[in-house]
């Protein structure tokens, strides 16, 4: 656990000093911050310089729990000794070549991520964005060679409250005004529908659908869980249809529900698996579309790449997450704390929680509005020394390392429980 304590005026308890008279050298790093970036982001008034397992340490010395984990790109926590080892050795040898080459961790990384998916082909790209884009383009290549759609008609279905990135394509078939406006025109050949609504998928799904998009939970959404049995009916919709089903587990893959992917949970096994985050260890950015060679062995030479995508730093890190996972340790650490997370917020509700939803080792709550926005909350966990992330209103975020001890996810609900009262 922390060795300071931290009390609800954002004083320091254990030398006294008040952190707002502390607080100079953070407030000028804002600043200087502020005044030279474009002001896509509102991040909490706080500036981290170090980091170490599921904690924090800002640029006065004050420790946080992270509850947040990089929106699970931050699973195994913060400076894990066997990926830091893992890119320093790398680092030594090579870093990038382009995929104009051949380097000797590429074969591993892509072997490695293809059996842990139980597929046959890995498709490496760097941001999930791009990795989303990349499975829109694989699924309509597919529908036009193989499907036979017609050209230029292949359509793709997609669910409201979706949240699968940032460019243009992808901003253009969400429902999020922040995110959409002002940003057209869009690409067209999306529909949306209700998520979780199977006769609405089903009326959407027409002889030029070439695949189905979702988020087996929605996480940007605030941990939004589809009703039971709704992924398994997704996919024999899909099968029957000749259609795709794409998964994008970016924020819910590799370990953070309590199992590899959040669609094991209802032993489904979609076309195309959309990874990303948690791949790169939070070390470097990766992202990958993982499927099989009936679908994924559509593209040719010079029909889709990147130059950093498949990296040597990228593929020694990948390999060693993916080794990781493979034992799953990290996924039973997940369901095991999942269970103590549910059970805690379980008896917040009534006492300024109003509902929630959680899955492994993850977590949307919904605040009583009547206690403030979740940015409210959010500023009040951090001068508790706990930083967490709101999304849409009064519902917060929580997503620790899978590395959290049993302690410290403790003490870090005790503090949101504290912020309720």
């Amino acid at each position: 656990m922390a060795d300071r304590t931290f009390t609800p005026d954002g004083t320091d308890g254990t030398d006294g000093t008040d952190a707002g008279a502390t607080g100079a050298l953070t407030a000028a790093e804002v600043e200087r911050a502020e005044a030279r970036t474009a002001h896509n982001y509102h991040p909490l008034p706080v500036v981290l310089d170090r980091g170490e397992g599921a904690w924090l340490t800002d640029v006065e010395g004050r420790r946080y729990l992270d509850m947040l984990a990089g929106y699970s790109a931050l699973n195994f926590g913060h400076s894990h000794p066997r990926l830091v080892a893992a890119a320093h050795a790398q680092l030594d040898r090579l870093t990038l070549t382009s995929r104009a080459f051949v380097h000797d961790r590429f074969a591993d990384f892509c072997a490695g991520l293809a059996d842990l998916c139980g597929k046959d082909l890995v498709l490496p790209m760097n941001t999930g964005a791009e990795a989303v884009e990349t499975a829109i383009k694989v699924a309509r290549r597919w529908g036009y060679d193989v499907k036979g759609v017609p050209a230029d008609e292949a359509r793709i279905v997609v669910m409201a409250g979706n949240f699968h990135g940032r460019t243009t394509t992808i901003v253009g078939f969400s429902d999020d005004p922040d995110a959409r406006g002002g940003f057209g025109p869009f690409t067209p050949g999306f529909t949306m529908v209700p998520y979780g609504d199977l006769a609405a998928l089903e009326a959407a799904v027409t002889p030029t659908t070439v695949a189905v998009l979702l988020e087996p939970i929605q996480g940007e959404g605030g941990v939004i869980i589809p009703p039971a049995g709704y992924l398994r009916a997704v996919r024999e919709l899909c099968t029957r249809a000749n259609v795709l089903m794409v998964a994008d587990e970016i924020q819910s893959g590799l370990g953070r529900t309590g199992r590899t992917f959040a669609c094991d949970h209802e032993d489904v096994v979609p076309d195309l698996y959309v990874l990303g985050k948690a791949l790169g260890g939070g070390i470097v950015p990766v992202s990958a579309v993982v499927g099989d060679r009936a679908v994924l062995g559509v593209l040719q030479p010079g029909q889709h790449g990147s130059t950093f995508g498949g990296n040597p730093l990228a593929c020694a890190v990948g390999t060693e997450v993916v080794a990781m996972l493979t034992g799953g340790e990290h996924q039973a650490r997940a369901r095991e704390l999942g269970v103590v997370l549910a059970d805690r917020l379980g008896a917040m509700v009534g006492h300024g929680v109003v509902g929630f939803r959680s899955r492994g080792l993850w977590a949307g709550v919904d605040i009583d509005p009547a206690l403030g926005t979740g940015r409210d909350l959010c500023e009040r966990l951090m001068a508790r020394g706990v930083l967490a992330k709101d999304t849409h209103g009064s519902t917060i975020r929580l997503a620790p390392p899978l590395v959290v001890s049993d302690d410290d996810l403790g003490w870090g609900l005790d503090q949101l429980e504290a912020c309720l009262r």
